[in-house]
C-alpha cells in the first residue's frame, strides 16, 4: 500500500448558500425572506402568503398570473482572504427553469444557456468575484413544451410551475483544477464475498489557461492510493481509476439492503495535488456493494444484491407540490418505508431538492430505482405534441437537452449505493438516438443498468424492458392478484400498481375537507386524482364498499369500510408477490405518499399519518410471515431473511359467532428468498375470521397475520381489463360483518417510557374484536406524529389479549381505541 507524502492545502473551501436570501416579482417591489432550496411558491407559502391553499377547493381561486413574469433572488456573500491564485465556481445543483445569473453586476449565464430543471451549472465567477459580493439570478418559469419537473395527473399543477432554485447553491474556492462528483464502484467476489475490486470515479476540471500535470489522491479506512493525471486547458474529464493495491479491499464492510444486513458506509477523502500543493478536495460516503440484474425465463427483470437476489417491495415517491419537503420530513419518511418493512423507494422524476433523501436511503439500507418521469410522455402534461412510442423528446434540440441533463444527474448522484438503476422512459421508450446517448454516459460515468421503460416494452437499442405496467390503478379485491388472469397479478415486476383509493384518518380528513364529511360531495373528489379519465371521484369505492359490506348507514361506518378495502386489498398486492418467488421479481405500490391532500395512492397522508394500508403493508411485508393465498385458500410461509428458518405454522378459524371452527400447527422450514406451502384452509359457509402465528422452534413469536374471509368470491370480467381496472361481475359477501356482537376491549395495562408506549390490549368477549384502529393524541386533542406503532387496526380472538407498542416524541394524553364492533 503506496503512503503518500502530505500536500499543502491551498484555500479550497465550499459554501452552501443557504439562508439570507431575498425573493421578489419583477413586477413588484415588495421582497420576502427565503432560503435556497425553494421555489417561488414554497417561498411565498412560508411567508404566509395562500393560506390554507391546499385545504378544501382553496385551489381552484388562485391562478399563474403572478408567475407570468420573472422572479429574483438574491443575496450577498463574502469570500475572506481571496488570493490571486483561487477561482471560484458559483454551483446550481438545480434551477427551475431558466435563469439569468449576475455577480456583482455581471452577467455571468444567461437563459438563453441556462435552462433545464435535470441541468447543473458550474460557473466560473473567478474573473468577477472579489471580498464581498452580490449575486442576482433572475428566474423564468417553464413553458408549455419545456421537460419540466412534473406530477403528471397526482395533483394540480404547482401554480408556478415550480419555478426556482429547488436545488443547492455553492461558492467553491479550488485551484487550477477542481474535482468532484466522486463516486467508487465494486467488484465483488461474489462467492466468499471476503474481497472487493474498487473503481474511484471523479470529475475533473482545469479551470486554467495551462496544461496542468498531478495526481489524484484518496484516503479511506486507513488506506491511500493515488493516480497521475495530465490536464489540456480548460479540459473537463470524466476521471476512473482502479489497479491500484489500494483498491482491493479483503473482508469488506458490505452495504447491504437493511433486511438482508447491515447498509454500511466508507467515507473517502479524494484531492487533486500538483506540486505539492492541494488544489481541490472533495468528501464522499460510498458503499461496497455490487449490483447485477437478471431476466427470468418469461423475460422479467430481477435484481441481485451481492450475489443474493432480493424481491424488490417498494412504493413511488413524490415531493412537496411546492417542493418544501425538509430533511426532518424526509427522515420521518426514510423510516415510515423501513418501518413498513419495505425495501425500496422509486424516484418518478428524479426527486428530491438536495442529496439528502438519498444519504437518508444509504443510511437507513433502502435500495432506489430512481429516473424520468412520464410528465414528457403525454401530450397534456407536456404541452406539446407527441410521438406515441417515444413521447416528447424526439427534436435534435430536446434529445440534447435531456442527454445532457442525464448525465448530470448521473454524475450527482453515482456515488449512492442505495441506487440500484435508472429509469430512462416510463410509460413509453426513449428515442433510439437518446437511449445511445444514455448509453454512452453510462459507460463512461457509471455501471449500473438503465431500464428502457417501466411498461413491458422492446426497445431496438437494448431489447426487452423485463418490466410490466399494467395496472392496476384502482381497485381490486384481494384474490385478483393471485389469478393466472390478472394483467397486475403476481408475476414479473409491476412498476406502479395499487387499488385506487386510500382514504386518509377521520382527523386528517377534517383538515383539507372540513367538518361537514357526510354525505360525500365535490370537495372530497377535488382531492381525487386530477386526472380528466379516470379516478376523478370515489364512484368505484362507494360501489365496492355497498357491494361487498354493505352501504354505510353514516361517516364512521363508511370510514371503517373503506379502511378495511384499503387494509385487505393493499396488503394482498404484497403479500402474492412474495408468495409467487421466483416467478414475481419487483412490486412497487403506486404512491408512498401525496404532494398535496389527497384521497387517492399514498400509505401515509399529505400530514404525514399513516392511513390502514400503512399498517397492512407492514404486517405482510414482515421478514418471516405466513401469507393467504386467497384463490386457492393456502398459507404460505415466506422468508426474505438471509438464513434458512425452521418455524411452527399455526391458524385458528373462528365463525361471526366467536365459535372455533378449525385449528392446526404444522411444521415448515423455507429457504431465503422463497415460499413453502404451510397448510389450506378449510372454506366455512359465511364470514370466518383466520389468525395466523408463526413461531421458531423456542416457541417465541415471530410475526402474526389476520384475515376476514368470505366463502362468496370476488369474481371478474376479465374482458374489460384496462390500464387501470378490471370490472367486477360478483362481489364478495361480507356483509354479515354488520351482524358481528359487540366486544369489550380494554387497556389491560399501559407504560410509557423512553419514548415508548407499550399497551396491552384484552378482548373479555366471546366473539372476535374487529379491527380496531389505536390512536395518539396530545393535551390538545391532536394526533402525535411521527407515531411508530407496531400494529394498528388490530384484531383480537375471543378472551385473547395482544400487545401493541408505539414509539412517539411525547406522552400521549389521550388513547383511542375505534373498532367494527367496539365501542369508541
Amino acid at each position: 500500500m503506496t503512503m503518500l507524502m502530505a500536500a499543502m492545502q491551498v484555500n479550497a473551501s465550499e459554501q452552501v448558500l443557504s439562508d439570507g436570501w431575498k425573493v421578489q416579482s419583477s413586477a413588484t417591489k415588495k421582497t420576502y425572506n427565503a432560503q435556497v432550496p425553494s421555489t417561488v411558491m414554497g417561498t411565498l407559502t412560508r411567508n404566509g402568503l395562500y393560506k390554507g391553499i391546499l385545504e378544501g377547493v382553496a385551489y381552484k381561486q388562485y391562478d399563474t398570473k403572478p408567475f407570468d413574469c420573472s422572479w429574483w433572488y438574491r443575496r450577498d456573500f463574502t469570500l475572506k482572504d481571496l488570493s490571486p491564485k483561487e477561482h471560484v465556481l458559483l454551483v446550481f445543483d438545480g434551477i427551475c427553469y431558466r435563469a439569468n445569473v449576475y455577480v456583482n453586476g455581471t452577467l455571468i449565464a444567461s437563459k438563453d444557456t441556462l435552462c433545464g430543471s435535470f441541468r447543473r451549472h458550474v460557473l466560473d465567477i473567478t474573473s468577477v468575484a472579489k471580498a464581498k459580493n452580490k449575486l442576482a439570478v433572475e428566474v423564468f418559469r417553464a413553458q408549455p413544451g419545456d421537460p419540466n419537473i412534473g406530477f403528471v395527473d397526482w395533483n394540480p399543477r404547482p401554480l408556478d410551475e415550480s419555478m426556482g432554485l429547488f436545488r443547492e447553491v455553492r461558492v467553491i474556492r479550488t485551484g487550477d483544477v477542481a474535482i468532484g462528483e466522486g463516486s467508487v464502484e465494486s467488484k465483488i467476489d461474489l462467492k466468499t464475498l471476503k474481497e472487493a475490486w474498487l473503481t474511484v470515479r471523479a470529475t475533473l476540471r482545469n479551470l486554467s489557461d495551462q496544461t496542468v500535470k498531478g495526481e489524484v489522491r484518496g484516503k479511506f479506512d486507513g488506506r491511500e492510493f493515488s493516480a497521475p493525471v495530465t490536464l489540456a486547458p480548460h479540459e473537463v474529464r470524466d476521471f476512473s481509476v482502479s489497479d491500484l493495491e489500494a483498491l482491493h479491499v479483503n473482508n469488506p464492510r458490505l452495504w447491504w439492503c437493511y433486511n438482508m444486513g447491515k447498509p454500511e458506509l466508507y467515507d473517502m477523502t479524494l484531492e487533486f495535488v500538483t506540486d505539492g500543493v492541494v488544489s481541490d478536495d472533495e468528501q464522499l460516503t460510498f458503499g461496497i456493494r455490487e449490483i447485477k440484474d437478471y431476466h427470468t425465463s418469461e423475460g422479467y427483470r430481477g435484481f441481485i444484491l451481492n450475489g443474493k437476489h432480493v424481491l424488490i417491495r417498494g412504493a413511488g415517491w413524490t415531493d412537496d407540490i411546492f417542493l418544501r419537503d425538509t430533511p426532518e420530513s424526509n427522515e420521518v419518511q426514510v423510516r415510515y418505508v423501513r418501518d413498513m418493512n419495505l425495501n425500496c423507494i422509486r424516484f418518478e422524476n428524479v426527486w428530491g431538492t438536495s442529496q439528502n433523501i438519498y444519504d437518508l436511503c444509504d443510511r437507513y439500507g433502502l435500495l432506489v430505482l430512481t429516473g424520468w418521469s412520464c410528465q414528457w410522455e403525454w401530450a397534456e402534461y407536456l404541452g406539446k405534441p407527441i410521438d406515441k412510442k417515444y413521447g416528447g423528446i424526439v427534436s435534435p434540440d430536446d434529445i440534447a437537452l435531456i442527454s445532457r441533463s442525464f448525465g448530470d444527474q448521473v454524475r450527482w448522484l453515482r456515488r449512492h449505493p442505495s441506487i440500484i438503476a435508472w429509469f430512462v422512459g416510463s410509460d413509453l421508450l426513449p428515442h433510439p438516438d437518446l437511449e445511445r446517448r444514455y448509453i454512452d454516459i453510462l459507460k463512461q460515468s457509471d455501471n449500473r443498468p438503465h431500464l428502457i421503460s417501466a411498461a413491458n416494452t422492446k426497445s431496438e437499442v437494448s431489447g426487452l424492458s423485463g418490466m410490466k405496467m399494467a395496472g392496476p390503478y384502482d381497485y381490486v379485491a384481494p384474490n385478483y392478484w393471485y389469478l393466472a388472469e390478472a394483467p397486475g397479478g403476481a408475476f414479473g415486476f409491476n412498476t406502479e400498481t395499487g387499488i385506487g383509493a386510500q382514504l386518509p384518518v377521520r382527523e386528517s380528513l377534517e383538515k383539507m375537507i372540513g367538518k361537514n364529511l357526510w354525505p360525500l360531495n365535490d370537495v372530497w373528489y377535488y382531492h381525487c386524482t386530477v386526472s380528466a379519465t379516470a379516478m376523478n371521484n370515489l364512484d368505484r369505492l362507494q360501489k365496492v364498499i355497498n357491494g361487498r359490506y354493505g352501504e354505510p348507514t353514516g361517516l364512521d361506518d363508511f370510514l371503517h369500510k373503506a379502511d378495511l378495502v384499503n387494509y385487505d386489498g393493499t396488503r394482498a398486492m404484497f403479500e402474492s408477490f412474495r408468495a409467487n418467488v421466483p416467478r414475481a421479481t419487483g412490486i412497487v405500490q403506486w404512491m408512498l405518499n401525496s404532494a398535496r391532500p389527497g384521497l387517492y395512492w399514498q400509505l401515509y397522508d399529505y400530514y404525514l399519518v399513516p392511513n390502514a394500508s400503512y399498517y397492512s403493508v407492514k404486517k405482510g411485508n414482515a421478514p418471516l410471515q405466513l401469507v393467504l393465498d386467497y384463490a386457492k385458500h393456502t398459507v404460505y410461509a415466506v422468508n426474505e431473511q438471509m438464513d434458512a428458518s425452521h418455524l411452527q405454522a399455526s391458524m385458528s378459524l373462528y365463525g361471526l359467532d366467536g365459535k372455533l371452527l378449525a385449528e392446526r400447527t404444522y411444521p415448515v422450514s423455507v429457504a431465503p428468498y422463497s415460499s413453502v406451502k404451510a397448510f389450506d384452509v378449510p372454506v366455512v359457509e359465511g364470514v370466518s375470521f383466520l389468525f395466523l402465528t408463526l413461531k421458531d422452534c423456542k416457541g417465541n413469536v415471530i410475526a402474526n397475520n389476520e384475515y376476514a374471509l368470505s366463502s362468496v368470491a370476488d369474481e371478474y370480467d376479465w374482458s374489460t381489463s384496462d390500464w387501470y381496472k378490471t370490472e367486477f361481475t360478483r362481489f364478495a359477501d361480507y356483509k354479515p360483518l354488520s351482524q358481528l356482537p359487540k366486544a369489550d376491549v380494554q387497556i389491560k395495562s399501559k407504560e410509557y417510557k423512553d419514548g415508548r408506549l407499550v399497551l396491552t390490549l384484552s378482548n373479555a368477549s366471546d366473539c372476535v374484536a374487529f379491527f380496531i384502529r389505536l390512536s395518539a393524541k396530545d393535551a390538545a386533542g391532536n394526533l402525535i406524529v411521527p407515531a411508530f406503532w407496531s400494529d394498528n387496526y388490530v384484531s383480537i380472538p375471543p378472551r385473547g389479549e395482544i400487545q401493541v407498542t408505539c414509539d412517539l416524541s411525547e406522552e400521549p394524553q389521550t388513547l383511542t381505541l375505534n373498532g367494527w364492533n367496539t365501542v369508541e
